[in-house]
């Protein structure tokens, strides 16, 4: 976290995901409009807008009595392949889905009208959730959202979206820190941008082949109709070659995939780079130290059989190790 002042506003529900895309969907409409009539004015040139640097809401949207629900649980772990784990208090939460519980709160925060990047479009770059302890399906927890680091990319913007999920009594047993690409955005300030790894395909250890309904699928269970997703006319509209794979459903399948024992905290983190467009298949490679009470770290890779570039890598990694 910044250490920022933040005003809380406490939402009494977690927010419909689709009723916040329609409302993204409608700024952009009335950006697009705005952009033409700016574009009509004698004496203003285009793109150039107030001139005032872009800020951040300095505001977190809290949701207190999110419930971590059986059913919904169910549904996703049955989606991205995530065994049901049994804990001593009851079936344990797979850290997927409670990214997919937390994620309508952060959206909320990214579709307020005075946040400064257009939400349609963005591009995740990357996730680090630490996941403290156990959750126990069926628990209640409090979910807070804020913004943070508004920076520049060589593409355009990049953000970063801070989830905390805490228990009744405010433990916080889940964190989750979400970066996003708005291509073409502009903000000031120099782009931090290191020397890019080379990715040397390891041997593979599996390979998915995904459908094109992956995206659809994963979107009914997790919430996220981002239209990126959905189809090929649909995400071609935002600018895409055509749907492309969520994210987070890669990382969540590769993470069910690894030998993270039941019960264990950890440090999961993914770094995406080239979309899997849908359908399509995906060479996949998870190395773990070890099995059972000996695992201290795991690592994944998926990337394109036929061209070697990657789709992926991460880590997982036990917190006490």
């Amino acid at each position: 976290m910044d250490g920022a002042a933040r005003e809380q506003v406490v939402l009494t529900d977690v927010p419909s995901l689709g009723g916040l895309y329609a409302r993204a969907a409608a700024g952009a409409a009335a950006g697009a409009a705005g952009r033409t009539l700016t574009r009509r004015l004698p004496g203003r040139r285009p793109g150039r807008g107030t001139g005032a640097e872009p800020v951040l809401p300095a505001v977190e949207h809290v949701v207190e009595g999110a419930a971590v629900d059986a059913p919904a649980h169910e549904a996703f772990c049955r989606t991205v392949g995530a065994p049901l784990r049994e804990g001593p208090r009851g079936t344990e939460a797979f850290s997927g889905y409670l990214h997919t519980l937390a994620f309508p709160v952060a959206m909320s925060v990214l579709t307020r009208g005075d946040f400064p990047l257009p939400v349609l479009g963005m591009v995740h770059l990357a996730n680090e959730v630490e996941h403290r302890g156990a959750v126990t399906v069926g628990e209640d927890l409090t979910v807070t959202a804020h913004a943070e680091r508004l920076r520049p990319h060589r593409a355009g913007a990049q953000v970063d979206l801070l989830v905390r999920l805490a228990r009744e009594d405010g433990e916080l047993v889940w964190t989750g820190r979400s970066t996003y690409l708005a291509k073409g955005a502009r903000v000031p300030g120099p782009v931090e941008d290191g020397p890019r790894r080379e990715f040397v395909p390891p041997a593979p250890t599996g390979r998915w082949r995904l459908p094109a309904r992956t995206g659809r699928d994963y979107a009914a269970v997790s919430g996220d109709w981002n239209p990126i997703h959905l189809s090929g006319p649909s995400a071609r509209a935002l600018g895409m070659k055509g749907a492309i794979a969520h994210g987070m459903y890669c990382a969540s399948r590769a993470l069910a995939e690894v030998g993270a024992p039941a019960g264990t905290g950890f440090r999961w983190t993914v770094e995406f780079a080239a979309p899997v467009l849908l359908p399509g298949t995906v060479a996949v490679a998870i190395s773990d130290d070890g099995r059972g009470a000996g695992w201290s770290r795991s690592d994944y890779a998926g990337w394109d059989p036929r061209r070697g570039r990657p789709h992926f890598t991460g880590t997982v990694r036990r917190l006490d190790g």
